[in-house]
């Protein structure tokens, strides 16, 4: 059994019929941002396409998605932001999207004080599950998943800080477009596939038991 998950769409889904096994996985899992500042009928649009090649999709907003984009979400019953849910018997996903605040003012931001409230209580109810993927739309700080071209790092302290006390097996994330890169947190593989639009994307496989994840490429 695998899933398939990528991230930082932007209304973008020229990658999409170049991803392997798309049709054929267990579902779709959408880290964050899908549109630029859109709502419903963005939203919408893109998790239509993904909905054409795999109907089993579970999504959440990241900082470039609206209040709109996320009722949508909820409405067609694929929210995973402050959800946990069952992708096999013992294996668990919990999300978080929205990301630390930015120089820019993007519709989806929220403080450290936030984010961290946020991922203490989704956590404790996916301590249920024996395995744990975590979807966190912000990367944790001073990782190579968190960097500017620059090399500055940008991450957020609040998701580092989760990750180092909680351990789940792997770290879904995204939002730093440029920063496409595999690290660790202790027991934590944070993977950040980078915008689907240059190819990017994750597969996670399960099976007798056993979870492992690799940062793959389309093209």
């Amino acid at each position: 059994m695998y899933w398939i998950a990528f991230g930082d769409v932007h209304e973008d889904l020229s990658a999409l019929p170049r991803i392997p096994g798309l049709s054929e996985a267990r579902g779709v899992i959408v880290t964050g941002d899908m549109t630029n500042k859109g709502g419903a009928a963005e939203a919408g649009r893109v998790i239509g396409a993904i909905r054409t090649a795999n109907s089993n999709v579970l999504a959440q907003i990241g900082n470039m998605d609206t209040d709109a984009a996320h009722d949508y979400l909820v409405a067609e019953g694929l929210n995973i932001h402050l959800e946990t849910r069952e992708l096999a018997p013992g294996l668990g996903l919990m999300g978080v999207g929205f990301s630390n605040p930015t120089p820019f003012g993007t519709p989806s931001e929220a403080s450290e004080e936030q984010l961290e409230a946020w991922l203490n209580q989704t956590f404790e109810r996916a301590r249920v599950f024996e395995r744990v993927v975590a979807v966190i739309h912000t990367p944790p700080l001073n990782t190579k998943a968190d960097r500017l071209g620059s090399g500055v790092s940008v991450g957020s302290p609040a998701v580092r800080r989760f990750l180092e006390r909680a351990q789940p097996e792997v770290c879904l994330t995204g939002h730093i477009h440029e920063s496409r890169a595999e690290d660790r947190l202790g027991r934590t593989l944070i993977l950040n596939p980078g915008m689907l639009a240059h190819g990017g994307y994750v597969r996670l496989d399960y099976e007798d038991g056993r979870l492992s994840a690799r940062l793959l490429s389309a093209d």
